[in-house]
């Protein structure tokens, strides 16, 4: 490995920056499917309804009109099989020009005040600090934890949203990403603040016991036509096929650049093996197994990919966290903790281990080639 430092350094460079590009790719697409499928858990079990038009990843409304909240949820109550309504005016932040973020990151989330626990379920607040507003007309809202840290809020903090000064009367403690980046506060507060009186743009239907969420989305838009009501099995259809593409096209990915490492390795060590068979073949003259050129060619090739292995978890895990914040316009030193989260220590094992088995794959053939040396040819060529 030493004899050729320049070239085993870089070998061990392309393999570094092939592991840096799966990890910090994979683990970011890993991390947004999850963060996507955890939105789900909000909604678990009810009937999701909206106006026609809207777009719904997982439980995320983009884009479409408003519901006449009013009118909208008599007229779901009135229907057999709906054991509770909650209507919700969900909002995902506007970015520069008006546009709306390719990757929503904060939200905001107008909630009746006696309908908490139906949304955001047993969620506490962080040290069992503050309160959640029991006011529908206060000014008193909730924060989730990686916003309030971001924005160093705390309770008690006042702040502006749109010309309104809110105080936050709480933190909320949970690892659910969506939470970690909302705003909650009461739903008459929500739609003063941004201007929807009276209107919604999510009401949530609670099928009773006996009825399927099937169902009730079919009574649901046949009673009320300017609606769509979505199950939780629709609203997954509707954006798992995004996610496998995007999971495909990860495995794609990783198998041709796994596969470009192993032809790096193979080359690098076929290179070394040829300039070393004259050594080869004197270890074989003097008594030394066949075996034993073959362990010492496979072990040159496990270390370059145990250090290139160790260096590229290191970088791909920083490219992750880079990622992340680039896409979100979080601040970097906001991801640092939750590293783990991002980058699962499993999964670095998992890429840790298939780099070390593509490096020794890499060796294996110019091993078996060196081990069926003759050393008659060889001695008489290089003697």
């Amino acid at each position: 490995m030493f004899r050729r430092k320049m070239r085993t350094a870089l070998c061990v460079v392309g393999v570094v920056l092939a592991t840096t590009f799966i990890v910090a790719a994979g683990a970011t697409t890993m991390r947004y499917t999850t963060v996507i499928k955890e939105i789900s858990v909000l909604f678990n079990g009810q009937v999701m309804v909206v106006s026609n038009g809207t777009i719904v990843i997982q439980a995320v409304p983009i884009g479409g009109g408003m519901l006449p909240q009013n009118l909208t949820d008599s007229k779901i109550r009135s229907i057999v099989g709906v054991e509770e309504t909650v209507p919700i005016l969900f909002l995902t932040p506007i970015g520069i020009g008006g546009a709306l973020q390719a990757v929503p990151v904060n939200f905001s989330i107008g909630i009746p005040v006696d309908s908490w626990s139906c949304i955001i379920g047993p969620t506490p607040l962080r040290e069992g600090v503050g309160h959640f507003p029991s006011n529908a007309s206060s000014s008193e809202v909730v924060a989730g934890a990686s916003l309030a840290d971001e924005h160093g809020w705390t309770v008690g903090t006042k702040i502006v949203v749109n010309g309104y000064q809110l105080e936050v009367v709480g933190i909320l403690d949970t690892k659910l990403a969506l939470l970690n980046r909302c705003v909650l506060m009461p739903l008459e507060l929500a739609q003063k603040v941004y201007n929807y009186p009276e209107s919604v743009n999510v009401i949530t239907a609670k099928p009773s016991s006996g009825c399927s969420e099937k169902g009730l989305a079919d009574m649901i838009e046949g009673n009320v036509t300017y609606v769509n009501a979505l199950t939780e099995d629709e609203r997954n259809d509707m954006i798992q096929p995004v996610l496998s593409q995007m999971e495909t096209w990860n495995l794609g990915l990783e198998a041709a650049i796994f596969l470009l490492s192993l032809i790096l390795v193979m080359t690098v060590t076929t290179m070394s093996v040829s300039e070393r068979r004259r050594d080869f073949a004197t270890l074989d003259a003097i008594g030394a197994p066949l075996s034993y050129v073959l362990k010492i060619v496979i072990v040159e090739a496990s270390l370059i990919g145990v250090l290139s292995g160790a260096l590229g978890l290191v970088s791909g895990s920083l490219g992750a966290l880079i990622l992340a914040s680039v896409f979100t316009n979080i601040p970097l030193t906001q991801f640092f903790p939750s590293i783990f989260e991002i980058v699962p220590p499993l999964y670095m094992v998992e890429m840790f281990l298939s780099v070390v088995l593509v490096c020794c794959l890499g060796g294996a053939v110019p091993a078996v080639n060196a081990a069926r040396t003759r050393i008659a040819e060889v001695l008489r060529a290089e003697y």
